[in-house]
């Protein structure tokens, strides 16, 4: 294949794939759903300090929405592939002792909201949030609806993830009759080889009726999730996979690329290394799927994220509203975020938060009536300029240096003089552009966005930790 302009969703957001500088700058960095990034969280950070931030929110009159997130680690085997913090178990006594304490943590948050917040954005993520039985799904939904008010159907934005194989009509039914109006379904890949070799098997005929009925229950919105870079994957064998999703027509994919770390992700142990396709391969692979993507009308949104043009997705983009959080890309820019379970992250105000990554410590601590919160940060005035230049550049592909400077106290210039020289090789080879007050990511480097956000990443400039920890940029 060569270098091809391809224009997806409409020409101001066209990717030029240029695989000779793709190859040259592909290198590890964040993905930066969140800045500063995780890693970053410091364990001093605790519960008093969530409960100042919530009181800093009513004191000044805040009335931002809430957006909830709900982790449910269990699934009932192990994908090898899979870095999620989880429990692979089948005892379903296990989910029921969980949902004791999410409910014992749904409590303790609520009592520090007035009940005039509104929840316009919940997601649930795992692990496997399918793995639950509709009774226990039940259950969960009813102490979420007792301890927070939702905003109608029509203007909230309310998602779960779905493995096809743990879904049947009921289940979906009784999914869509709680409130859901989104979902996400994981698919990875349809060659029965690759799903062999990553301990998923999930015959297409199963996915395709799981979407088919999740359109016909009235969801208002189906998400496919893909990785490229898999064991025997190569660029014609992931031609079908991309062919058969796009004819199913769901109104977003996510194109993921498999971060191969096996000394982090002990399932990952289990891939054999020889199978996976070479760096050169996973970046013909991802050309690929862009060009089938634009030819079938899909919008590039950034990184790995596609959508229909009419999908809330893409119109927020276009009209400015598109923000990145902990779950990727999303329309609720302003909603500050309340993470629930166990390791769930949530940002409020200036602060961020997470919850004790495993299970007896998070049930210790609600056993102790506290907030399981164990570690977080506060924001400091540069994070706060440096996360507003990170995000419009990961969600617009552009900076507007004075709308900065009039959020915050700084002479842009002046302020990110050693960032502007760093950014000299960018502009060189055509990947950004600096025209007066604006800074603009071209179609050639918007595969490479995630790099150009690294150079305004004051924590990478102090080396600890090293770039290795995190995937490839492409």
């Amino acid at each position: 294949m060569t270098p091809t302009l391809i224009a997806v969703g409409s020409p101001s957001l066209a990717v030029d794939f240029d695989l000779a500088t793709l190859q040259r700058l592909s290198t590890n960095g964040p993905r930066y759903t969140s800045y500063p990034t995780a890693d970053r969280f410091a364990s001093d950070f605790t519960e008093k300090d969530y409960i100042l931030a919530t009181r800093e929110r009513r004191e000044r009159g805040l009335r931002a929405p809430l957006s909830l997130y709900i982790h449910i680690p269990f699934c009932e085997s192990v994908c090898y592939y899979c870095a999620c913090n989880k429990v692979v178990t089948k005892d379903r006594r296990k989910a029921n002792h969980y949902l004791n304490y999410l409910e014992q943590e749904i409590a303790l948050h609520a009592r520090h909201y007035d009940g005039q917040d509104i929840v316009s954005q919940l997601h649930w993520g795992g692990g496997t949030p399918t793995y639950l039985e509709p009774a226990q799904l039940h259950r969960l939904m009813q102490s979420l609806r007792e301890s927070f008010q939702f905003a109608s159907d029509e203007l909230g934005e309310y998602s779960i993830e779905i493995d096809p194989r743990t879904v049947n009509a009921s289940t979906l039914s009784a999914l869509r009759s709680m409130g859901f109006n989104r979902v996400s379904l994981g698919v990875q890949d349809i060659d029965p080889k690759v799903q062999q070799a990553i301990n998923r098997i999930q015959p297409i005929a199963q996915t395709l009726d799981v979407m088919g009925m999740v359109q016909r229950l009235g969801f208002r919105s189906t998400s496919i999730d893909l990785i490229y870079g898999l064991p025997h994957q190569s660029v014609s064998s992931f031609r079908q996979t991309i062919d058969t999703i796009i004819a199913a027509r769901p109104s977003r994919i996510a194109l993921y690329h498999y971060a191969h770390l096996p000394s982090r992700f002990k399932p990952q142990r289990r891939i054999d290394e020889l199978a996976l396709p070479s760096s050169a391969e996973k970046l013909l692979i991802l050309q690929l799927a862009i060009e089938q993507l634009a030819a079938a009308g899909y919008a590039y949104i950034g990184m790995d994220h596609f959508a229909l043009p009419t999908d809330e997705l893409a119109i927020a983009q276009r009209q400015g509203r598109l923000h990145r959080n902990f779950q990727g890309y999303s329309t609720h820019a302003q909603a500050d975020l309340i993470g629930i379970g166990v390791s769930a992250i949530g940002a409020m105000g200036r602060s961020y938060l997470q919850n004790a990554r495993d299970l007896e410590t998070y049930y210790a601590l609600l056993d102790n009536k506290q907030l399981p919160i164990q570690r977080g940060l506060h924001m400091t005035m540069d994070d706060r300029i440096r996360r507003t230049v990170i995000q419009s550049l990961m969600c617009h592909f552009e900076l507007c240096k004075s709308a900065v400077e009039e959020i915050y106290p700084i002479d842009f210039d002046a302020y990110f003089q050693s960032e502007l020289i760093a950014l000299k090789p960018f502009i060189a080879d055509g990947l950004i552009q600096h025209e007066g007050d604006w800074l603009s990511v071209t179609p050639k480097g918007r595969l490479v966005v995630r790099n150009v956000a690294m150079v305004f990443d004051a924590y990478l400039r102090q080396g600890q930790p090293t770039l290795a920890q995190y995937s490839q940029t492409v």
